[in-house]
């Protein structure tokens, strides 16, 4: 195996730490608005939600599977959940229309527990394999040593 070949495995595990990382942020924000009613964009916040490349595409070529096409994660951006903001009734919120109506950010907390949980098992994931390949390498080279 050649050393490039080693070298994009841990990549891949890189990648996906660094994904992961940043959708964990992206979360985390959206947590910090769950009640931020006025946005530097004049409504109530807007939940942010990752966009990743299909990186098993990437590796298909003419229809049939190439293992070195495999490059990791690819964080395509992050972009606005367009779902409606629920109304609640608070006749004294600063931001109430004529009716007593606010509009709240479209966050749901246990939705974005969920999502954090599932960011962090995948670092963790992650991080597991890049310790395995770690391991691994280091028993190959002991064994090169000794023979």
């Amino acid at each position: 195996m050649s050393t490039n070949r080693l070298l994009t495995t841990s990549q891949i595990s890189a990648s996906g730490l660094a994904a992961e990382r940043q959708r964990m942020e992206v979360i985390a924000n959206n947590i910090a608005n769950a009640n931020t009613t006025r946005s530097v964009n004049g409504g109530p916040f807007r939940r942010q939600q990752m966009l990743f490349s299909e990186a098993f595409d990437m590796a298909l070529s003419d229809g049939k599977f190439n293992p070195h096409g495999m490059h990791g994660v690819r964080v395509k951006g992050v972009e606005a959940d367009m779902t409606e903001f629920p109304k609640v009734y608070n006749p004294g919120h600063p931001d109430a229309d004529e009716q007593g109506m606010v509009e709240m950010p479209n966050v749901h907390l246990p939705n974005e527990m969920v999502d954090l949980i599932t960011a962090s098992r995948a670092y963790e994931a992650n991080l597991k394999a890049l310790h395995q390949f770690r391991q691994m390498t280091e028993q190959t080279l002991a064994l090169l040593r000794g023979a």
